[in-house]
């Protein structure tokens, strides 16, 4: 049987067990030119709160009754004349929140189990990876010298974001919530420095660890972070939006900027990157950042927690902050 999360009512804040509903059905069957996906790992993160929500995106919304949308990767155990993918096949895409899917291959691809463990391929190897590699190099233009300030750095995207931005030779100041994690940053991942969000006024901390100003701000929460970052921008500097977690869950209006003639007299920019948009390069940068973790150049971290019925909790996470690196879910049952 197949254990599905259904995704039942639009949630008004933060979502809880009720938005979704555990059913157990029939194993799918492939059809002709389909493959049958027995999943390994799901992917959570913060973008599938936005999926849920009725408004107009990068990308539809999650349709009520459906399977909650999600990243994945696992195993082909059934091949119905595809043309690329075979029994035994390790494959990654948009699997959904279940332990089977069926595809016809659309923006799957293919995986190698030997070379890099499974829930990698949905962290680092996958799209918070891709996020991280084109955000800070192809939208933030970082440079060697450069002052790089990066929030949720303990997140999948922010901590492969400062990992890479130290790698290009910039000085790099990450923002978490926590001792555990700013030490984190600082004595595992090689940043210069941490600011504690939860426990430092951001603005004094801010002129401490960056006395100079910032070139690079990479921003994944919003809010007033954002704003206090913009308030410390050098002259031509980039600022790339990612994502905005502390605005998700909002009753009330997304919090924007009010610091933002900042952006005007340091002639600065400030974009937002949807990872989509870069998928002609996606093998060129695992390439890259294979080597990198060969190196021992990049770390990468998975945090990862077990079973299907633990979805609402384990999704929680995401906000609540009780996570590091990578959050995955294993929903293979042995």
């Amino acid at each position: 049987m197949n254990k599905q999360w259904m995704l039942r009512k639009r949630p008004e804040g933060m979502p809880d067990a009720t938005t979704w509903s555990l059913e157990t059905n029939p194993i799918p069957s492939p059809g002709d030119g389909e493959v049958l996906v027995q999943q390994h790992y799901i992917s959570l993160d913060p973008a599938m709160r936005g999926w849920m929500n009725d408004a107009k995106s990068y990308i539809p919304p999650v349709a009520l009754n459906d399977v909650m949308r999600a990243g994945s990767v696992g195993q082909v155990i059934k091949a119905n004349n595809h043309p690329v993918f075979k029994e035994g096949d390790f494959v990654s895409g948009w699997g959904g929140v279940q332990q089977y899917t069926v595809t016809d291959g659309e923006n799957w691809y293919p995986v190698d189990a030997s070379l890099a463990p499974l829930p990698m391929y949905i962290g680092t190897l996958g799209m918070p990876g891709m996020t991280a590699y084109f955000g800070i190099l192809q939208e933030g233009k970082i440079k060697e010298g450069d002052v790089v300030l990066v929030s949720g750095a303990a997140g999948a995207v922010g901590s492969i974001v400062g990992q890479i931005a130290k790698i290009k030779g910039c000085t790099v100041v990450g923002i978490a919530g926590g001792p555990a994690k700013c030490d984190y940053l600082v004595n595992q991942l090689g940043f210069d420095a941490a600011i504690d969000y939860k426990s430092e006024e951001i603005y004094e901390a801010l002129k401490r660890e960056c006395p100079k100003g910032i070139d690079v701000y990479f921003d994944n929460v919003g809010g007033e972070i954002l704003d206090a970052a913009l308030s410390r921008l050098r002259m031509n500097s980039r600022v790339v939006i990612c994502g905005a977690i502390s605005q998700y869950n909002n009753r009330e209006d997304v919090r924007g900027p009010k610091n933002y003639l900042s952006l005007l007299v340091n002639r600065a920019s400030m974009k937002g990157m949807i990872v989509f948009d870069y998928a002609a390069g996606y093998k060129k940068a695992a390439k890259e950042m294979g080597q990198w973790l060969m190196e021992g150049k990049l770390k990468s971290k998975e945090d990862v927690y077990d079973g299907i019925e633990q979805f609402p909790e384990t999704f929680a996470r995401l906000f609540t902050g009780e996570k590091m690196g990578k959050l995955v879910l294993k929903v293979l049952e042995e």
